[in-house]
């Protein structure tokens, strides 16, 4: 017994040594090192001024990261709910599931989040209008909402970006055989038990790669939520042209902070896929 704990503990010493060993094995690592080393010399020889426009980013940074973090969480839970309701045998779960999948992918995302933040609140309006004669404190309440403009563009993305997902999950439930799901079901399993325990679980291996994909182009598009009043990265950098005039600067180092997060997600969804090869 003792001996099984100490070799455990050696096998996780080993990690972090196999961790960077295949990190130095992919070359696009090194390209990231040297995105982060270049950003990292321009703020030591001119900290005037990269130095301050990483500085005025920084909340920008937290607010790009955060939005997202939280999109993409969301997104998953709507593709899985969207590629479950595709594939589902009752007509109306499946048609509402493909008219959201067809009206939404036909919008561009940019429509989408201006649309939710200047037009949705006059639909409010309308709504509180109707209702103010019968229930005036619900109809009160529907004309006074007025959406936050962080929680309006996770809102947006979530919505656009569900149903590229919907599609993703829809393409991986049904590259399982079939014959999972009717094995599944002889033995006792119902509907929702096999999706859980048997097509699921498959099926996230093989969407893994675009999931990754989507989450590196959520994170650049969010640079879109700018237009709703949300202060993040590329928000911030106008605001730092505006007010100092270096247009070059600015937008140079805005794009190498860009780089270095799309970098970063990149060769970590690439981790995870190689390493979700093995168990395959």
């Amino acid at each position: 017994m003792h001996e099984s704990s100490r070799a455990k503990s050696l096998n996780r010493l080993g990690i972090i040594p196999q961790l960077v060993f295949d990190m130095l094995r992919d070359r696009w690592w090194l390209l990231f090192l040297a995105i982060v080393l270049l950003t990292g010399t321009l703020i030591v020889i001119r900290p005037d001024p990269f130095q301050r426009i990483v500085v005025f980013l920084y909340d920008g940074i937290l607010v790009t990261i955060s939005i997202t973090a939280i999109s993409f969480v969301l997104v998953l839970v709507v593709g899985l709910i969207g590629g479950m309701g595709r594939v589902a045998k009752n007509p109306i779960v499946s048609g509402i599931a493909s008219i959201y999948v067809e009206v939404i992918r036909g919008i561009p995302l940019l429509v989408q989040l201006l649309f939710l933040y200047f037009a949705f609140p006059q639909l409010l309006d309308i709504v509180g209008e109707m209702l103010l004669p019968y229930l005036p404190a619900v109809g009160q309440w529907f004309m006074d909402l007025r959406p936050d403009p962080f929680w309006t563009a996770v809102a947006g993305i979530t919505i656009c970006y569900g149903a590229y997902m919907t599609e993703i999950f829809r393409a991986g439930i049904q590259s399982i055989s079939r014959g999972q799901m009717e094995a599944a079901r002889s033995l006792g399993m119902s509907y929702i038990q096999a999706m859980r325990y048997v097509i699921l679980p498959q099926a996230v291996r093989v969407i893994l790669p675009p999931v990754g994909n989507e989450f590196v182009t959520l994170l650049k598009d969010s640079s879109l939520v700018s237009v709703v009043a949300v202060a993040e990265m590329t928000r911030r950098g106008r605001e730092f042209m505006a007010s100092t005039y270096m247009s070059l600067e600015t937008w140079f180092m805005v794009a190498l902070l860009y780089l270095i997060m799309t970098l970063f997600a990149a060769r970590v969804v690439a981790y995870i896929e190689k390493r979700s090869a093995y168990v395959r």
